[in-house]
């Protein structure tokens, strides 16, 4: 029997097609096995596929879990807000809550702009990693790290944005390191502060726009440049826009969002 799955391909903080970051957004009545969520993702082949389910609990309105082509994994900014943009405009209303298993209450918000989604800020502490930055093809004037519940996000800091526009990589060693995320960051030519991401271990080498990379950078550059509300641009092929917003312990991300594709996925079982 073959199962129908609605499914909508988006490009978050995007204002047109083929800009920003990639994600597939699917709606289910009700969980399938972990390792077929992960094919599905792999089948997708996009940074990360959100899958929806009706929340039973009251927490929120749906339950959200997010896969990339080789694993699922705990926090996901830019398929939040593509997920929050199909169920906005397919059901309406002006926010929409996600309750996920290891990342609390996410939120996303209608805004004049288009959308923004509310993510547990994380914070980060000086600390060497010299490996990691042996294989960015650059140098980095300081590294920083997260720790607890949220480990796993490393920010390399530059002086300027061509030399994190000039990064090339080693990817094969820095996913030797495992699925952690290398941050690598500037002061802005055109936006308050430029990044690129790479994420090797979990399948994606260079990311578009990362949700997720933000909610470290954002309370780094609020310290640094003094306020907490400040522009990015991460500078991958696609290239996208963020309006990034320090809100206590929650880092609040905004952008339009585009739908290129709606259709069904056939889940032959």
């Amino acid at each position: 029997m073959t199962q129908t799955i609605p499914y909508w391909h988006v490009d978050a903080f995007a204002d047109a097609p083929f800009g920003g970051n990639q994600a597939a957004v699917m709606v289910l009545d009700e969980w399938l096995p972990d390792d077929v969520l992960v094919k599905i993702g792999s089948e997708n082949m996009f940074a990360e596929t959100a899958f929806v389910v009706p929340d039973k609990t009251g927490e929120a309105d749906w339950e959200l879990r997010w896969c990339t082509p080789t694993y699922e994994i705990a926090l996901c900014g830019h398929a939040t807000l593509a997920a929050g943009h199909i169920l906005l405009t397919r059901d309406g209303g002006d926010h929409i809550r996600f309750r996920t298993r290891k990342s609390g209450i996410l939120e996303v918000r209608k805004t004049p702009e288009g959308y923004e989604v509310g993510l547990p800020a994380i914070p980060t502490q000086p600390q060497d990693h010299d490996e990691a930055a042996g294989y960015l093809g650059g140098n980095p004037i300081a590294t920083y790290r997260s720790g607890g519940e949220q480990i796993g996000y490393n920010i390399f800091l530059f002086e300027t944005e061509e030399e994190v526009r000039a990064l090339s990589p080693d990817l094969k060693s820095l996913a030797r390191l495992g699925t952690d995320q290398f941050d690598c960051t500037a002061p802005g030519n055109n936006t308050d502060i430029v990044s690129r991401i790479f994420v090797p271990g979990a399948g994606v080498d260079e990311d578009s726009v990362t949700g997720s990379a933000h909610a470290a950078l954002t309370p780094f550059w609020a310290d640094r440049l003094g306020r907490n509300q400040f522009t990015a641009h991460q500078a991958s092929d696609r290239g996208g826009n963020l309006v990034c917003r320090l809100d206590g312990d929650r880092v609040w991300l905004g952008g339009p969002c585009v739908t290129v594709v709606e259709g069904q996925f056939y889940l032959a079982g």
